[in-house]
């Protein structure tokens, strides 16, 4: 686990908003403070969607995060900055199935429940936090420590300034 802390607040919620650098992530939950708080469950509900929506739609267990950005951000924009947001997104199974065969992690990936992004804005600084939750026990941290590079990484490629805070 890694906190990032974002140095470039604009830069960073416009792709996380309006760009679409955070897209492919899945989300968990989001929550947002403004004059009420508003939290956002991102798991599908089961029978919305048609079984053909589903399949045609690569629709999964959790809204991909450009399905509600719009929504969140909606909660967000006006004349006044919100008290707070957090927003967890996780990494696609797809992605995840890429992300452990691209190095030696010891782990399979129907072995790892979730790697997350945890993204936090409170008292005016906005930090991103890593997370990985597998499903067996493990003394082995090279996954957790992989994660926290590829966050870095996907970060820094997307242009987005941080320190490790």
């Amino acid at each position: 686990m890694v906190a990032l802390e974002i140095e470039d607040q604009k830069k960073f919620t416009s792709e996380l908003f309006v760009g679409t650098l955070f897209d492919k992530f899945l989300l968990r939950e989001a929550t947002v403070v403004t004059f009420n708080s508003f939290h956002v469950d991102g798991r599908i509900r089961q029978g919305y969607f048609s079984d053909q929506e589903l399949e045609l739609g690569r629709i999964e267990e959790y809204s991909a995060w450009a399905m509600v950005k719009s929504y969140c951000f909606s909660l967000i924009k006006g004349k006044r900055l919100p008290e707070s947001f957090q927003i967890v997104l996780q990494l696609p199974p797809q992605a995840v199935e890429r992300f452990t065969q691209s190095g030696s992690f010891g782990l399979k990936a129907e072995q790892i429940r979730g790697l997350y992004l945890n993204i936090r804005y409170e008292d005016g600084r906005i930090s991103c936090v890593t997370g990985t939750s597998v499903n067996v026990f493990s003394m082995d941290r090279s996954l957790e420590q992989g994660w926290d590079d590829a966050a870095a990484g996907f970060l820094k490629r997307g242009g987005i300034p941080f320190v490790r805070a």
